[in-house]
């Protein structure tokens, strides 16, 4: 404990500590925050850049056409997952933003997902597309054999539902030798 009372906080959860004003401008107080904050504050955020990316079409149309949009969007919310976490963005025909919705939680290294549990939250939007997200909480984000096996079976439902699946993003961290920090299998081919 410090003098102040608080446990001794990493630079972490300092840095997605700020106490925000209703105007989304920080205000002068940082508060000692939980992991749980910390998600909290990642899904405002993410919340607050899709709510300004929805205003300019363009911009939409820029970060759903390519991996590093996704990733910018996710990105915060799936640095302080401590297990991995499906998600799914729901797109309409033009290819923008209706939602980003959790699918399911799985393990360390483990991730449970079934085709119906992803294409009942598009079909309930009344999606035309979706792009399929998860973290490996390892940091490294190069697809498993089973990431790879699991994303062509939904590509297959999708097709039969005519439900376009755009991508699959692999978030991780960035190092030395990997300076992406996210896998898109897309892009992999």
């Amino acid at each position: 404990m410090e003098r102040n009372g608080f446990a001794v906080q990493t630079w972490f959860t300092w840095s997605y500590s700020p106490v925000y004003r209703e105007d989304g401008g920080i205000g002068g107080l940082f508060c000692a925050c939980t992991e749980e904050t910390a998600r909290v504050l990642a899904a405002r955020e993410r919340d607050r850049l899709v709510q300004e990316a929805q205003g300019t079409a363009a911009t939409l149309q820029a970060w759903f056409d390519n991996a590093p949009g996704f990733v910018a969007l996710l990105r915060g919310q799936n640095l302080v997952q401590d297990v991995e976490t499906l998600q799914v963005l729901l797109l309409n025909t033009r290819k923008r933003l209706i939602r980003v919705e959790e699918v399911t939680n799985g393990t360390i290294d483990t991730l449970l997902v079934h085709a119906r549990e992803v294409f009942r939250r598009a079909i309930a939007a009344n999606a035309a597309a979706i792009v399929l997200a998860h973290n490996h909480p390892s940091g490294d984000p190069t697809p498993s054999d089973a990431d790879i096996k699991v994303t062509r079976d939904l590509v297959r439902a999708g097709q039969l539902l005519r439900i376009e699946v755009v991508d699959h993003v692999i978030l991780g961290r960035a190092t030395a030798q990997r300076p992406k920090d996210y896998s898109s299998l897309r892009e992999l081919g």
